[in-house]
């Protein structure tokens, strides 16, 4: 997270300085030296993320450290390559990047590795490596070509495959120039190759690629209305290849896989149209992802509970998918769901949200959703949690999807009524601005002449 304002910055060598004139003119051992200029420091308000906390001379100081070491021994590759890499330097600079990967997601919160290496550099050098810059001229430096070769190189191994799609995910972040040179040179067969392929281990960071490939997030003015246009069509492109079949053979894996969650994020990428939405319940998705959920509960997994009900709400877009749900029992899976979690209001919002797009224009799922208590799980959820504001929007539209079609609903909903469900639809529209309307719209439907009190 980048510092506020008011969060004065810090180089290493002014750091290092106030750590040694501890030592120097205070006599203080070095150990406490550094956690005296680390304590101080942050009284002050300095921002100490990307420095090494380290004691200047012991050692091999700040050269020391490793995310350092890795970023030194990239940079010789670099100057001494004058932009030729030979295969032996591809292996080294596969290795280093891994490292570098690594060493960022590592106790990402206590190390500050991440940091540390942006701090000094390594951003732009991993970049300059890959003639990646975020900018129109990559496709004319050859950046991206220069990534596809190295994963082409490197299909069947993990560290590169792993290192080179991190720099794709990076690279292609808010650029669609990137982006669209990726796609021109095939990134997409690449990414097909892998996830059809016998490879040996797993490759996580694909799957973010995937997700940030299919993003329109250039918000240049220039850039913003052809990268929506451009992206949309990446994902059909990447539906018909078989990408989105594939990723749905990587949820039928093991519950405990470290992808699951971005593999489902990737898919939701891909489920930009009705048809492509279709395919995904054919190839097995929601079979799938029902399992995923009822795991999820059994087993406590909030992430992979709300992750699996994003990816269902975007599949029941479609109107035979949302029959599907229903017939295989996914209400009452979801109901269930919402009593495993019932002290999370993140998960219960997810499955508010499932719940409404099944009941949209198809009053015979309202009527299974009534049936399977989702307008006690309403009220309980509302009252318990009146402060989650998306989790209220979520109840007043689900509350609005169970009657607007369903008249016979209102009297099945009288006792929660009577129970006063309207007061708490009431309470969320006083209290949070982003209820009101969903808030009116919901009390109408539930038929109160005084909706808009």
């Amino acid at each position: 997270m980048a510092p506020t304002k008011n969060v004065r910055a810090i180089s290493q060598e002014a750091f290092d300085e106030f750590v040694k004139e501890n030592i120097d003119d205070l006599g203080m051992d070095p150990a406490e030296a550094l956690e005296d200029a680390i304590q101080t420091l942050s009284h002050q308000g300095v921002d100490l993320s990307g420095i090494v906390k380290c004691v200047p001379g012991e050692g091999g100081g700040v050269m020391d450290h490793p995310a350092i070491q890795c970023l030194h021994k990239l940079n010789q590759l670099n100057s001494d390559s004058k932009h030729l890499f030979d295969a032996q330097d591809l292996v080294q600079i596969a290795e280093l990047l891994n490292n570098l990967s690594e060493l960022c997601c590592a106790n990402k919160e206590d190390s500050g590795n991440a940091a540390i290496i942006a701090k000094n550099g390594g951003i732009a050098l991993v970049c300059s490596i890959c003639n990646v810059q975020s900018t129109e001229n990559s496709r004319a430096n050859g950046g991206p070509k220069t990534v596809v070769s190295i994963l082409s190189y490197g299909i069947q191994d993990i560290d590169i495959l792993n290192s080179g799609f991190s720099v794709v995910a990076v690279a292609a972040t808010g650029n669609e120039v990137v982006k669209q040179s990726f796609m021109e040179l095939g990134i997409d067969g690449l990414i097909l190759q892998v996830l059809s392929g016998q490879i040996q281990g797993s490759v996580p960071i694909l799957y973010d690629a995937i997700r940030v490939l299919l993003t329109s997030d250039d918000n240049r003015v220039v850039a913003s209305e052809g990268s929506k246009i451009c992206v949309y069509g990446y994902a059909r492109r990447f539906a018909k290849i078989g990408i989105a079949r594939a990723l749905v053979e990587s949820l039928h894996g093991e519950f405990s896989s470290p992808g699951l969650v971005s593999a489902c994020i990737a898919l939701k990428a891909i489920a930009v149209n009705d048809e492509i939405c279709k395919s995904i319940a054919d190839a097995g998705g929601i079979d799938a992802l029902l399992k995923c959920v009822d795991d999820s509960g059994e087993q406590r997994n909030k992430t992979v509970a709300r992750t699996c009900c994003s990816l269902l709400s975007k599949l029941a877009g479609s109107d035979s998918n949302k029959s599907a749900i229903v017939e295989k029992g996914g209400m009452d899976m979801l109901i269930k769901l919402s009593a495993r979690f019932s002290d999370d209001p993140s998960v219960l919002q997810e499955v508010m949200a499932i719940i409404s797009v099944l009941c949209l224009r198809s009053p015979d799922n309202a009527t299974r959703a009534i049936e399977a208590g989702a307008g006690e799980f309403s009220i309980q959820a509302m009252q318990k949690f009146p402060a989650a504001q998306q989790m209220q929007r979520s109840s007043c539209f689900m509350m609005r999807n169970l009657v607007v079609r369903n008249p016979e609903n209102r009297q099945v909903l009288t006792l929660l009524l009577n129970n006063g469900i309207d007061k708490y639809i009431r309470k969320a529209k006083e209290n949070h601005e982003g209820c009101k309307d969903a808030a009116t719209d919901a009390l109408r439907d539930l038929g109160l002449d005084n909706y808009n009190s």
